[in-house]
């Protein structure tokens, strides 16, 4: 069965911008399955296609750590109608990345999340139009006192795009944040890059924001172009994709076990 699955899942990267581009392409194949079952095995909670289990195109069992997790995968396969499109199952595909990647060298995936940390989108701040500098405070600046607060970590804030060196006690005290877990690491690393913002995604990850308003704390410069200069309807189709990537991540953080 993996034969078959990996043209179509060919490895996704964690680069949001990257899943985005793959997951727009039409790689399509019929579907050829009747029954999708989520089953406990010795790999974890494995999808069944017609009793027949499922695998990565590195020949992992595609399986979860947890019965909940594996259900919402299997559903995506069971949402499939008469052929199976990549672009309409992020979820399967961030389990394919994790399982490839992330599990088998979880280290990178980690300190990639830390190199946002240095330079995160939510330090940088417009020197105007102040209707955008006042914007990017409203969603920013409660980003940056909660990571004060529960983090223990004190970022300084700069105006352009003139780099601005963060403290290290800062840094590692974030870090700390970032967890262990494959799947809640993946799924972390998932966010950050849709978003460009690390203390976004552990604000999602601790509960100090919703998806959607993690989504739209990293939107607030593109929101503010579009209103002056229209949306252009590709790059919105895109933008859908991306979301559809950071929801299925949420959903890893929701489901899988923590650390």
């Amino acid at each position: 069965m993996q034969d078959i699955f990996e043209e179509i899942f060919a490895q996704q990267p964690l680069d949001g911008n990257e899943a985005a581009r793959r997951a727009m392409r039409p790689a399509q194949r019929r579907r050829f399955y009747d029954k999708v079952t989520a089953e406990q095995g010795a790999a974890g909670f494995g999808i069944l296609l017609d009793g027949k289990p499922v695998r990565t195109p590195r020949q992992t069992p595609l399986a979860a750590p947890c019965a909940a997790l594996a259900e919402a995968i299997a559903m995506e396969w069971n949402a499939q109608q008469q052929v199976i499109d990549p672009a309409a199952m992020p979820l399967t595909r961030l389990a394919h990345s994790i399982l490839d990647g992330v599990a088998l060298s979880p280290q990178p995936v980690a300190d990639n999340i830390a190199d946002y940390l240095a330079s995160d989108l939510v330090f940088y701040r417009a020197e105007g139009p102040q209707g955008l500098v006042e914007r990017q405070a409203r969603h920013w600046d409660p980003i940056v006192a909660w990571a004060c607060d529960r983090l223990g970590a004190n970022f300084m804030l700069a105006q352009g795009v003139m780099f601005i060196d963060q403290s290290e006690a800062a840094l590692a005290a974030a870090r700390t944040a970032i967890p262990d877990e494959p799947w809640r690491l993946g799924a972390l690393a998932s966010i950050t890059t849709l978003t460009g913002s690390a203390l976004l995604a552990l604000a999602l990850l601790r509960g100090r924001l919703s998806v959607e308003e993690a989504w739209a704390a990293a939107h607030v410069d593109e929101d503010w172009n579009m209103e002056f200069w229209g949306r252009d309807e590709r790059a919105m189709e895109r933008r859908a994709s991306r979301f559809a990537e950071m929801q299925a991540a949420t959903e890893v953080l929701r489901l899988a076990p923590a650390d």
